[in-house]
Formats: structure tokens, sequence, C-alpha cells
């Protein structure tokens, strides 16, 4: 493999161009759009994976990690589409980190990735329905799926005492597949959704929407939005004085929805998918070394999509998106040593020598089938601006 990257490398020069001993991998997500605020902590985890591992001069015999920035946009499908498309066929990524929103995840998976055989791993696309979807082993994700939040919202809301509430969801798959699952395990353990009502990103008013969720009535709002939409309708409501509990859920969490809602977004209550134990304590130590936002909203799981494609590239023993998408599944799981977010020279190692690894990460990584992760949620509540560790489910 070596002595043809090297021929390769020999071709480049003579036509002209230049040529880096490097492996690309893109990094699709929404630089702009709804949940831009949070995208730019989520880049910084991959690349911290990728420069740990440059820095190691352990992958393929010294070969480096570069990342390749792309914007999904995350509620354009055609952006994020001709992105990818850019990261393939001019950029030469062999795998794609990302990208970040179910929708445009979707697209580029379906219009891009799957015709053209290039991995892609996404660390937010959480939407129930790439469960089952068939992607011929070419997606994965970090992030557990929505179906799973649904149950641990719902019980978290009946726990606390409402047993009564209004549904609002941005209006596409991440928030309509969210709603339908906390809708459906919400009243089968007895409450009542008085109303679902979608919205749209990026509007500047949202009473209507505010109205009509008053108008149904009910103990406390659920808003499972992002930043901006779902912001603004707490924002909404808690000013008009429709609803005075608000319940959320992960693409909603970050700095900029406390600074953006102020006195509103105060004992609001929601989940964030969230790793517990050494896991945890190291990817914490490893995330302030690297001089990065390591506890933002999917910044671990971001770390840990670009670790999986580099780990999966070294136990092919190629820089290729065949090799990368075969063994995915063969690093993340047993049998082999676990090795942890800051191990990654360790584990590169490990395979170079013909072994095994199970990839715990940062998120306790455990891959229970193409498209699908298990994981934990963390309950947390807003308390004087801040976020407030409740507990783990």
């Amino acid at each position: 493999m070596k002595r043809l990257l090297l021929a390769s490398a020999v071709s480049a020069l003579a036509a002209g161009g230049a040529f880096a001993d490097e492996m690309k991998l893109g990094v699709l997500l929404g630089y702009t759009g709804p949940i831009e605020s949070l995208t730019g902590h989520m880049a910084d985890g991959a690349e911290l994976a990728m420069r740990e591992v440059t820095e190691s001069g352990a992958f393929l015999d010294g070969m480096s990690v570069t990342g390749v920035r792309a914007d999904s946009g995350c509620v354009d499908s055609a952006l994020a589409t001709a992105s990818a498309e850019r990261l393939i066929s001019s950029d030469g990524v062999v795998g794609i980190m990302g990208a970040d929103c179910s929708g445009v995840t979707r697209a580029v998976l379906e219009n891009v990735a799957m015709g053209n055989g290039v991995p892609m791993v996404s660390p937010s696309a959480t939407s129930p329905g790439f469960s089952e979807f068939d992607s011929d082993g070419i997606f994965y994700r970090t992030a557990p799926s929505d179906a799973r939040q649904g149950e641990v919202l719902a019980g978290i809301v009946m726990e606390r005492g409402f047993e009564s509430v209004a549904v609002t969801h941005t209006n596409n798959d991440y928030g309509s597949g969210f709603a339908n699952a906390f809708v459906e395990n919400f009243t089968d353990a007895g409450g009542e959704v008085t109303t679902v009502v979608p919205h749209e990103e990026a509007k500047g008013d949202y009473s209507a929407e505010v109205g009509s969720l008053a108008s149904a009535g009910g103990d406390a709002l659920v808003v499972l939005g992002y930043v901006d939409g779902g912001g603004s309708i707490i924002r909404t409501a808690y000013e008009l004085g429709a609803f005075e509990q608000f319940f959320m859920g992960d693409g909603m969490y970050g700095d900029e929805l406390i600074e953006s809602t102020g006195e509103a977004i105060e004992g609001t209550v929601g989940t964030i998918p969230s790793a517990t134990g050494e896991a945890a304590e190291n990817w914490e130590r490893v995330g302030e070394e690297g001089d990065i936002n390591w506890s933002s909203s999917f910044v671990s799981e971001s770390y840990d999509a670009a670790a999986l494609m580099i780990l999966a590239a070294q136990a092919a023993g190629e820089a290729t998106a065949s090799g990368i998408a075969e063994n995915i599944m063969n690093v993340a799981n047993e049998p082999g040593e676990e090795i942890h977010a800051g191990d990654l020279a360790r584990g590169l190692e490990i395979l170079a020598e013909g072994g095994e690894i199970d990839y715990v990460g940062a998120t306790n990584v455990e891959l229970v089938g193409y498209g699908e992760a298990a994981g934990t949620y963390r309950e947390y509540v807003v308390e004087d601006g801040e976020y407030v560790t409740v507990q783990f489910h």
C-alpha cells in the first residue's frame, strides 16, 4: 500500500501537482444555519483526534490525517449534497465525519456517499429513521437514536409530575422522529399530549406557534428543536405567559441558548447524550489539554467519529474508503483491548501488530448495528444560567 501511495506521489508531481502523504477526512457540519454556534466546537473535537494521530506518527507508517471542512447548513439538503460531492470529487476524502442534522445526513447518504462507497460517521444525526435504514455498511453514528431519547425524556417529564404537555418540534427528520418517540412513550405512560405543533427554523416571529400551543393547554411545553427556533419559542412563550415550565432535547443544548433566552430558560429540564465513568473522565482531560470546548454538544461524539474512521483505516492497512467501511465495526466493539480518548496511538500500535481493540473513546462507544449506537443520557436543569447535571439514564 505504501508503495502504491509513493507511486501516486510521483505521478502527481510529474503532472505538476502537489501530493501530501496524508489521509483526508471530510468534516461536514452546519457552519451556517440553526446550529452554527455548536458546529465549530464539534469540528474541533474531530480535528483533535486527527491531530493526536498525526503527532503520534503511528498511523500507516507515519501518514498524517487532515480534516477538510464543508458546510451542510444543517437544514439545507442541496447545500449539504453539493458540499459532500466536492469533498469526494475535488478534495479526495476517503470518509466523512458528519453530517450533523438528520435530514441533510440522509440526503448526503443516499445521494452521494452510498453511490461513491464513502463511509459516513455522524456524531449527531439521531433520527430513529436511520435505525432501520440499510446503507450497505456505509453509515454509522456515535450518538444514540432519538427513539431512546424520546423514552428517556418522557420518563423525566412524568417523574417530575407533569402529566399534560404541549409539544413543538423543528419541522424535519430529527424533530418529527424525536417528537413521535416522545409522544408514544409519554402517552403509553399515561400522560396527555394536548397538541403537537411543528415549527420552521430562522423565523422572526413565533407568536402564532406559541398561540396554538397555549390554546391547546398543558402543564408544560416540550420543545424539540435547535437553538434558533426552539430558543425563540421558549422566550416567546415565557414573555407571553403561555407556559412556565419547559423541557427540551439535545439539539438545543449550548451556551448560546442561555445567552439568547435569559431568565426564560431558568428551570428548564433537558436531555443530552453523555458518557459516564472512566470514558468521561479521560475525555475531560483530553479536551482540556487540547484546548477545545470539550463539554459542548456532540464534541465528544465528533472526536469518536473521526477516531473510528482512523482506527478502521489502520485495521485495514490502507487509507481507503472501502477499508474504513469494512473495519469500523471491528474496531468499535469487543473483543480487544479497550482504547479511550487520548489512547489513539496505543490503539494504532496494537492494530499495526495484528492485535484487536475495543474502542471505548470519549462516549463509551458501542455500535449495536450499522447506523445504530448504544448510549446514555444526562438529565440536566438550568439553574442560575448554568447547566446542572441531575442524573444519568
